[in-house]
Protein backbone atom coordinates (compact mmCIF):
# COMPACT_ATOMS: atom_id res chain seq x y z
CA UNK A 1 0.00 0.00 0.00
CA UNK A 2 2.77 2.51 0.95
CA UNK A 3 4.33 1.29 -2.18
CA UNK A 4 1.56 2.55 -4.29
CA UNK A 5 0.59 5.96 -2.38
CA UNK A 6 4.99 6.38 -3.27
CA UNK A 7 3.75 5.74 -6.58
CA UNK A 8 0.89 8.00 -7.13
CA UNK A 9 2.58 11.06 -5.39
CA UNK A 10 5.46 10.63 -7.60
CA UNK A 11 2.68 10.67 -10.32
CA UNK A 12 1.36 13.86 -9.44
CA UNK A 13 4.20 15.32 -8.39
CA UNK A 14 5.72 14.98 -11.98
CA UNK A 15 2.15 16.11 -13.80
CA UNK A 16 2.76 19.36 -11.45
CA UNK A 17 6.12 19.55 -13.00
CA UNK A 18 5.00 19.20 -16.64
CA UNK A 19 2.11 21.72 -16.05
CA UNK A 20 4.95 24.37 -14.76
CA UNK A 21 7.45 24.36 -17.80
CA UNK A 22 4.88 24.09 -20.18
CA UNK A 23 3.97 28.16 -18.68
CA UNK A 24 6.18 30.63 -17.25
CA UNK A 25 5.16 32.35 -13.88
CA UNK A 26 4.59 35.34 -15.60
CA UNK A 27 2.43 34.00 -18.50
CA UNK A 28 0.31 31.13 -16.04
CA UNK A 29 -0.63 34.17 -13.69
CA UNK A 30 1.60 32.98 -11.13
CA UNK A 31 4.47 35.25 -10.52
CA UNK A 32 4.77 35.55 -6.91
CA UNK A 33 6.67 37.15 -4.12
CA UNK A 34 8.55 36.19 -0.85
CA UNK A 35 9.96 38.74 1.48
CA UNK A 36 13.62 38.74 1.38
CA UNK A 37 14.53 38.50 4.98
CA UNK A 38 12.38 35.48 5.22
CA UNK A 39 14.07 33.86 2.05
CA UNK A 40 17.50 34.62 3.87
CA UNK A 41 16.37 33.10 7.50
CA UNK A 42 13.28 31.14 7.87
CA UNK A 43 10.49 30.33 9.80
CA UNK A 44 10.41 27.37 12.32
CA UNK A 45 9.84 23.74 10.57
CA UNK A 46 7.77 22.26 13.21
CA UNK A 47 6.26 23.87 16.65
CA UNK A 48 8.55 24.59 19.11
CA UNK A 49 8.45 25.47 22.39
CA UNK A 50 8.76 29.23 24.04
CA UNK A 51 8.64 32.83 22.57
CA UNK A 52 11.72 33.32 20.94
CA UNK A 53 12.72 31.41 17.97
CA UNK A 54 16.50 32.13 15.87
CA UNK A 55 18.07 31.18 12.57
CA UNK A 56 21.65 32.33 11.22
CA UNK A 57 22.60 32.82 7.87
CA UNK A 58 26.42 33.94 7.81
CA UNK A 59 26.43 37.42 9.21
CA UNK A 60 22.98 38.05 8.78
CA UNK A 61 20.62 36.75 12.38
CA UNK A 62 16.50 36.51 12.19
CA UNK A 63 14.76 36.41 15.58
CA UNK A 64 11.36 35.95 16.01
CA UNK A 65 9.28 36.88 19.26
CA UNK A 66 5.53 36.37 19.99
CA UNK A 67 3.22 36.48 22.43
CA UNK A 68 4.04 33.25 24.66
CA UNK A 69 0.37 32.66 25.02
CA UNK A 70 -0.16 32.17 21.39
CA UNK A 71 3.22 30.48 20.31
CA UNK A 72 4.79 30.94 17.52
CA UNK A 73 4.68 30.50 13.48
CA UNK A 74 5.63 27.08 12.02
CA UNK A 75 5.23 24.69 8.97
CA UNK A 76 3.94 26.01 5.17
CA UNK A 77 0.62 27.66 6.07
CA UNK A 78 2.58 30.71 7.56
CA UNK A 79 5.13 30.81 4.82
CA UNK A 80 1.88 30.29 1.98
CA UNK A 81 0.48 33.21 3.51
CA UNK A 82 3.59 35.36 3.76
CA UNK A 83 4.18 34.73 -0.08
CA UNK A 84 0.35 36.01 -0.59
CA UNK A 85 1.00 39.14 1.61
CA UNK A 86 4.05 39.69 -0.16
CA UNK A 87 2.41 39.04 -3.59
CA UNK A 88 -0.73 41.01 -3.07
CA UNK A 89 1.81 44.19 -1.68
CA UNK A 90 3.85 44.08 -4.81
CA UNK A 91 1.28 43.72 -6.80
CA UNK A 92 -1.34 46.78 -5.22
CA UNK A 93 1.74 48.92 -3.72
CA UNK A 94 -0.41 49.06 -0.92
CA UNK A 95 -0.25 47.86 2.61
CA UNK A 96 -3.62 47.24 3.12
CA UNK A 97 -4.40 44.06 1.98
CA UNK A 98 -7.79 42.83 1.32
CA UNK A 99 -8.51 38.76 2.49
CA UNK A 100 -12.05 38.91 0.64
CA UNK A 101 -15.92 38.34 2.15
CA UNK A 102 -15.55 34.06 2.71
CA UNK A 103 -13.04 32.30 4.02
CA UNK A 104 -13.49 29.53 1.74
CA UNK A 105 -12.09 32.30 -1.27
CA UNK A 106 -9.59 32.90 0.56
CA UNK A 107 -8.27 29.58 1.39
CA UNK A 108 -8.37 28.82 -2.48
CA UNK A 109 -5.75 31.65 -2.71
CA UNK A 110 -3.58 29.55 -0.85
CA UNK A 111 -4.33 26.35 -2.71
CA UNK A 112 -6.24 24.76 0.66
CA UNK A 113 -9.27 23.08 0.79
CA UNK A 114 -12.03 24.24 3.46
CA UNK A 115 -11.89 21.27 6.24
CA UNK A 116 -13.34 21.52 9.51
CA UNK A 117 -12.51 19.69 12.94
CA UNK A 118 -9.43 19.83 15.47
CA UNK A 119 -6.94 18.60 12.57
CA UNK A 120 -8.84 20.09 9.71
CA UNK A 121 -7.61 23.17 7.43
CA UNK A 122 -9.62 25.89 8.90
CA UNK A 123 -8.47 25.27 12.11
CA UNK A 124 -4.61 25.28 11.29
CA UNK A 125 -4.86 28.69 9.21
CA UNK A 126 -6.96 30.19 11.80
CA UNK A 127 -4.22 29.09 14.41
CA UNK A 128 -1.43 30.45 12.38
CA UNK A 129 -2.55 33.64 11.35
CA UNK A 130 -3.01 34.31 14.85
CA UNK A 131 0.79 33.25 15.88
CA UNK A 132 2.14 35.13 12.37
CA UNK A 133 0.30 37.91 12.99
CA UNK A 134 1.33 38.78 16.44
CA UNK A 135 4.85 37.69 16.18
CA UNK A 136 7.35 40.79 15.59
CA UNK A 137 10.93 40.16 13.47
CA UNK A 138 14.32 41.10 14.36
CA UNK A 139 17.40 40.97 11.89
CA UNK A 140 20.58 42.03 12.77
CA UNK A 141 24.31 41.79 10.69
CA UNK A 142 27.49 41.84 12.34
CA UNK A 143 30.40 41.25 10.83
CA UNK A 144 33.03 41.58 14.23
CA UNK A 145 33.21 45.64 13.08
CA UNK A 146 30.12 46.90 11.77
CA UNK A 147 26.18 45.97 13.49
CA UNK A 148 23.10 46.39 12.50
CA UNK A 149 19.50 45.44 13.56
CA UNK A 150 16.32 45.91 11.60
CA UNK A 151 13.13 45.43 14.06
CA UNK A 152 9.78 44.65 12.22
CA UNK A 153 6.48 44.20 12.82
CA UNK A 154 4.74 42.98 9.82
CA UNK A 155 1.36 43.40 10.71
CA UNK A 156 0.29 46.47 12.14
CA UNK A 157 -3.28 45.29 12.39
CA UNK A 158 -5.91 42.60 11.32
CA UNK A 159 -9.75 42.73 11.22
CA UNK A 160 -10.52 38.94 10.30
CA UNK A 161 -14.56 38.32 10.33
CA UNK A 162 -14.77 35.01 8.91
CA UNK A 163 -17.00 32.46 10.54
CA UNK A 164 -14.70 29.28 10.70
CA UNK A 165 -17.86 27.11 10.90
CA UNK A 166 -18.99 28.40 7.99
CA UNK A 167 -16.19 29.05 5.50
CA UNK A 168 -18.77 29.92 2.20
CA UNK A 169 -20.59 32.25 4.10
CA UNK A 170 -20.34 35.86 3.08
CA UNK A 171 -19.21 38.36 5.79
CA UNK A 172 -20.84 41.73 6.10
CA UNK A 173 -17.44 43.29 6.08
CA UNK A 174 -14.41 42.46 3.93
CA UNK A 175 -11.65 40.75 6.09
CA UNK A 176 -8.36 42.81 6.04
CA UNK A 177 -4.41 43.09 6.85
CA UNK A 178 -2.40 46.41 7.13
CA UNK A 179 1.08 45.69 6.82
CA UNK A 180 3.69 47.89 9.14
CA UNK A 181 5.25 50.18 7.12
CA UNK A 182 8.75 49.30 7.54
CA UNK A 183 8.15 45.54 6.85
CA UNK A 184 6.09 46.85 3.36
CA UNK A 185 8.63 48.87 2.03
CA UNK A 186 11.24 45.59 2.82
CA UNK A 187 8.57 43.92 0.90
CA UNK A 188 8.05 46.48 -2.18
CA UNK A 189 11.86 47.25 -2.36
CA UNK A 190 13.32 43.46 -2.18
CA UNK A 191 10.59 41.08 -3.28
CA UNK A 192 12.08 37.84 -4.27
CA UNK A 193 10.29 36.46 -7.22
CA UNK A 194 8.97 32.68 -7.25
CA UNK A 195 6.19 30.74 -9.01
CA UNK A 196 3.62 30.27 -6.82
CA UNK A 197 2.57 27.17 -8.72
CA UNK A 198 6.01 25.42 -7.12
CA UNK A 199 5.41 26.69 -3.66
CA UNK A 200 1.75 24.96 -3.88
CA UNK A 201 3.28 22.07 -5.35
CA UNK A 202 5.87 21.83 -1.91
CA UNK A 203 3.56 22.85 0.81
CA UNK A 204 3.86 19.06 1.90
CA UNK A 205 6.96 20.30 3.09
CA UNK A 206 8.26 23.21 4.67
CA UNK A 207 12.04 22.83 4.44
CA UNK A 208 11.32 21.81 0.35
CA UNK A 209 9.65 25.33 0.22
CA UNK A 210 12.25 27.38 1.84
CA UNK A 211 15.20 25.59 -0.37
CA UNK A 212 13.18 26.64 -3.19
CA UNK A 213 13.43 30.20 -2.35
CA UNK A 214 16.48 30.31 -1.15
CA UNK A 215 18.31 28.86 -4.57
CA UNK A 216 15.67 31.03 -6.47
CA UNK A 217 16.97 34.10 -4.38
CA UNK A 218 20.63 32.86 -4.40
CA UNK A 219 21.09 32.16 -7.94
CA UNK A 220 19.51 34.63 -9.54
CA UNK A 221 22.38 36.74 -8.55
CA UNK A 222 25.52 34.05 -7.81
CA UNK A 223 28.43 34.60 -9.92
CA UNK A 224 31.42 32.60 -9.03
CA UNK A 225 31.00 28.82 -7.69
CA UNK A 226 30.46 29.27 -4.10
CA UNK A 227 30.59 25.88 -1.87
CA UNK A 228 28.09 26.46 0.93
CA UNK A 229 29.14 23.96 4.07
CA UNK A 230 26.14 21.27 5.66
CA UNK A 231 26.86 23.12 9.15
CA UNK A 232 25.89 26.34 7.80
CA UNK A 233 23.38 24.86 5.48
CA UNK A 234 21.95 23.35 9.19
CA UNK A 235 21.77 26.21 10.93
CA UNK A 236 20.37 28.07 8.29
CA UNK A 237 17.52 25.05 7.46
CA UNK A 238 17.80 22.80 10.55
CA UNK A 239 17.78 24.37 13.52
CA UNK A 240 15.52 21.28 15.13
CA UNK A 241 18.10 18.87 14.27
CA UNK A 242 20.46 18.09 16.98
CA UNK A 243 24.25 19.35 16.80
CA UNK A 244 25.42 16.02 17.13
CA UNK A 245 26.87 13.67 14.30
CA UNK A 246 23.96 12.17 14.06
CA UNK A 247 21.76 15.11 13.93
CA UNK A 248 23.89 16.59 11.36
CA UNK A 249 23.51 13.15 9.18
CA UNK A 250 19.52 13.65 9.13
CA UNK A 251 19.44 16.99 8.68
CA UNK A 252 21.49 16.41 5.43
CA UNK A 253 19.59 13.03 4.57
CA UNK A 254 16.00 15.56 4.63
CA UNK A 255 17.98 18.31 2.85
CA UNK A 256 18.79 16.20 0.19
CA UNK A 257 15.53 14.20 -0.37
CA UNK A 258 13.78 17.73 -0.64
CA UNK A 259 16.45 19.05 -2.88
CA UNK A 260 15.51 16.42 -5.12
CA UNK A 261 11.99 17.42 -5.50
CA UNK A 262 13.05 21.29 -6.14
CA UNK A 263 15.27 20.44 -8.80
CA UNK A 264 12.18 18.66 -10.17
CA UNK A 265 10.83 22.29 -10.86
CA UNK A 266 14.24 23.93 -11.07
CA UNK A 267 16.53 21.66 -13.42
CA UNK A 268 18.68 24.49 -14.67
CA UNK A 269 20.02 25.05 -10.70
CA UNK A 270 23.66 23.85 -11.19
CA UNK A 271 24.77 21.99 -8.11
CA UNK A 272 26.99 19.52 -6.97
CA UNK A 273 26.38 17.80 -4.10
CA UNK A 274 30.05 17.11 -2.00
CA UNK A 275 31.01 16.13 1.22
CA UNK A 276 31.80 19.58 2.57
CA UNK A 277 28.69 20.82 1.46
CA UNK A 278 26.48 21.96 -1.47
CA UNK A 279 28.31 23.85 -4.20
CA UNK A 280 26.04 26.50 -6.00
CA UNK A 281 27.52 27.49 -9.91
CA UNK A 282 26.08 30.17 -11.59
CA UNK A 283 22.74 29.42 -13.40
CA UNK A 284 19.86 30.70 -15.25
CA UNK A 285 17.55 31.85 -12.96
CA UNK A 286 14.15 30.05 -11.88
CA UNK A 287 12.69 33.51 -12.66
CA UNK A 288 13.25 35.40 -16.15
CA UNK A 289 13.26 39.19 -15.57
CA UNK A 290 10.70 41.43 -17.04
Amino acid sequence: MRKIMNNKNIEKLITEVLAVESESAKEAGALGYMARALVQATLPHSKVKGSEFKRTNGLFKLTILTDSEIGLPYGSMPRLLLSWISTEAVRTKDKNLTLGRTLSSFMSELDLIPSGGRWGTITSLKEQMKRLFVSSISCTYDNGNNWAVRNITPISKADLWWDPKQPDQSTIFESTLTLNEDFFNEIVNNPVPIDMRVLKDLKRSPLAIDIYCWLTYRLSYLRIATTVPWEALQVQFGSNYATNSQGKRDFKKAFLRELKKVNLFYKEAKLDVLESGLKLMPSVPHIKKC
